[in-house]
């Protein structure tokens, strides 16, 4: 019972334990995978703003095998990447359908223009 509330509040426990064990993996790649891996996952952070656990956990597991096996087969970093890796992973991410953090700024920016053109901006603008 306790732990359905704990995941009420914070989300998936199996999420967070599968979430951990990819980071380990990204850990256990050699150099330079893993340096590039790491780099590409932070911009996956700040940039790809995932807020579904699901899509998250798929994107995370096809993006880890992904370079294990690059690393595997010796294929250069470059040629996972490509010539621009802001490129590679605004595409990669992209491929992942799910809700971004960045949908619920867009919805609550025009809940406040719609506001304020009838005339509950002061109501919209208490509730930010």
């Amino acid at each position: 019972m306790a732990a359905k509330w704990i995941e009420l509040v914070t989300g998936s426990l199996e999420q967070k334990k599968e979430y951990r064990q990819y980071k380990k993996r990204m850990e256990a790649l050699a150099e330079p995978y893993r340096g590039v891996a790491k780099a590409v996952f932070r911009y996956f952070m700040y940039n790809g703003g995932l807020v579904e656990g699901d899509a998250m956990m798929t994107m995370m597991r096809d993006f880890v095998e992904l370079f294990e096996q690059a690393a595997a087969d010796g294929t250069p970093v470059r040629e996972v990447v490509g010539a621009d890796p802001v490129e590679f992973a605004d595409a990669f991410t992209e491929a992942y359908i799910g809700k971004r953090w960045i949908d619920k700024e867009r919805a609550r920016l025009t809940e406040a223009v719609e506001a304020a053109e009838t005339g509950d901006a002061q109501k919209k603008g208490d509730e930010s």
